[in-house]
């Protein structure tokens, strides 16, 4: 017998007046998002603050860089050079670091990382956003043909084990994987470029050719594909075996689950199995590793990119080092950090969400 709310009769447990409890499950995993989001935002301030002090301890600061290179490049006396330093660069050497910490942290809040000190009048943001689209293209296009190629490698290996294509996927995949993609880079253009002659290492730098207008023309996306296409075969290679292997380990657990069995005795269509049973739910563990992966590639790239002279946010920051451009140097780095961090916060959600037992395991009781 149910009572009557209607009515205006309480609830048993309930206080007269008083709103009903959430479900416990619903209290732990908001319990669990709430843990989650304060780490998160610790992570990043952590790394902010280390950044800043970090950058800092760099040999230089962007006034000395500018003065010895203009006494080294053009023969300039100490006392010109710094004159027009003095002129050039907003960034005052004396001011005490905890004022600059603190103006530091005063601009993040307010969603201001500063002005460049290499191109005065620049923002730190608009350098970011004429660099990031490249990098996101680029590791987004290659996480999705890894994706693919992995799912469907892990699946075919899965149903013949022990065969020939397990056995080399398995090898090749774990020995690529192994490999940091930036060793990976520099040997594609050592070995193919240099040594082999195959790789067109000359024309394939940049991001666009000479000549070619940034339009939405076959013209243009052909071309700015054969200029991303060494930076993407890196990160494929060094992903594919990844998602092979765990596609490989998922579709074999579920091929043992019971309800495949039943499938296959009620006399179902092999390809019906194989894609609404075996293929949906193998793919579960793997959409947390989605968004990991996708944070660390983008924190790889900044190695990638310097290899290929290609210009997204990893080649800013080697520009941005060289020329000692703190507030840049901060930015892309606190960018990166922000893009691995929500990136793992995603997975964590996604699983916790996938799998109660992971929301439970830290206690999360409401």
């Amino acid at each position: 017998m149910t009572a009557d709310v209607s009515s205006g009769e309480a609830l048993p447990g309930v206080r007269p007046g008083t709103r009903p409890k959430a479900p416990l499950g619903r209290r732990i995993y908001h319990s669990f998002v709430l843990r989650r989001l304060v780490r998160s935002a610790f992570v990043i301030w952590v790394v902010a603050s280390g950044v800043f002090l970090m950058v800092r301890l760099l040999p230089g600061n962007p006034v000395d860089v500018y003065i010895n290179q203009q006494i080294a490049l053009y023969g300039k006396s100490y006392e010109q050079a710094a004159a027009e330093a003095q002129n050039y660069f907003r960034f005052d050497p004396a001011t005490p670091i905890w004022r600059q910490y603190l103006d530091y942290l005063a601009g993040l809040l307010h969603g201001d990382m500063g002005t460049s000190i290499a191109t005065p009048g620049v923002t730190v943001t608009g350098k970011i956003a004429q660099y990031l689209p490249w990098t996101l293209y680029s590791v987004g296009l290659a996480l999705l043909i890894s994706i693919t190629i992995g799912l469907i490698l892990g699946m075919i290996m899965a149903y013949r084990r022990g065969g020939i294509i397990d056995h080399v996927v398995s090898i090749v995949g774990s020995g690529f994987h192994a490999i940091p993609n930036y060793l990976l880079a520099i040997l594609i253009v050592v070995v193919g470029a240099v040594q082999l002659g195959v790789i067109d290492y000359t024309r394939m730098r940049g991001n666009v050719s000479p000549g070619v207008t940034p339009e939405l023309s076959l013209r243009f996306l052909s071309d700015i594909g054969y200029h991303a296409t060494l930076p993407m075969i890196t990160y494929i290679l060094t992903t594919v075996g990844t998602w092979a292997l765990i596609m490989k380990a998922s579709t074999t657990q579920v091929l043992g689950e019971d309800y495949v069995t039943v499938a296959k005795a009620r006399g179902l269509k092999e390809s019906r199995i194989q894609t609404n049973y075996v293929g949906r739910n193998a793919l579960l563990p793997l959409i947390a590793q989605i968004a990991t992966q996708a944070g660390f590639i983008v924190g790889g790239a900044i190695f990638v990119e310097q290899t290929f002279s290609y210009r997204g946010i990893g080649l800013l920051l080697f520009e941005s080092i060289n020329t000692r451009d703190y507030p840049t140097i901060q930015g892309v780095l606190l960018v990166v950090t922000i893009t691995v961090v929500l990136a793992n916060l995603a997975a964590d959600l996604v699983n916790a969400a996938l799998d109660p037992r992971i929301r439970l395991g830290e206690g999360g009781a409401a």
